[in-house]
């Protein structure tokens, strides 16, 4: 008997977990389309596939779930691949990864940042992890310069490397994740060659 209850609770554990994560997921989806302040219950509810009740059941309230939601792409950012530094093939791949997942979402976010604390939350750490992204994967090409200078290359390799630039490309142009990745590749070539 004490088995069965035990795999019931688990059971249970897991698929209040995975009910979770579904309506975490919809209501980072619906944060690509809409402005934080317009997402409501009834939404994410109907996105996950479950009641508005089993949303609040998880996460108490609207303000609950959005936080939940912040916490929970807060993480993704963090989680972006580091590759090997000097690799730069390598980062460039990593990179067009995150921007393909993920480049909708900050963009919207960046929308909303002068406004809304989460979303002000989430892009702060996007600079900041991005701008100690183009720190480690560029270290061997950084190494031994000046302050200056170093600092000057940080700033037009984050620029070549920012979500608005693939954006342009890739939304605003619509070139094809390889064309875009090969123009950027172009940008931080000749950024690197020129100092």
């Amino acid at each position: 008997m004490k088995t069965t209850r035990n795999y019931v609770m688990r059971s249970r554990a897991e698929s209040a977990e995975q009910t979770r994560q579904r309506a975490l997921h919809a209501t980072v989806t619906l944060a690509g389309e809409k402005p934080f302040s317009t997402i409501v219950l009834p939404e994410v509810a109907a996105r996950a596939g479950v009641s508005v009740q089993t949303v609040l059941r998880q996460f108490g309230n609207r303000d609950g779930l959005l936080d939940a939601a912040t916490a929970f792409v807060g993480e993704q950012i963090h989680s972006q691949a580091v590759t090997t530094p000097g690799n730069v093939r390598a980062a460039l791949d990593s990179l067009f990864d995150h921007f393909e997942a993920r480049g909708d979402v900050i963009i919207m976010l960046l929308g909303q940042e002068g406004w809304d604390r989460r979303a002000q939350s989430l892009t702060s750490a996007e600079r900041e992890g991005h701008r100690e992204w183009v720190t480690t994967v560029f270290a061997p090409q950084l190494a031994g310069m000046t302050t200056r200078s170093r600092n000057e290359l940080i700033d037009m390799l984050l620029v070549a490397t920012d979500v608005y630039t693939w954006k342009v490309l890739c939304r605003d142009r619509g070139l094809t994740r390889v064309q875009a990745q090969k123009r950027v590749g172009r940008m931080i070539t000749a950024l690197l060659t020129n100092d």
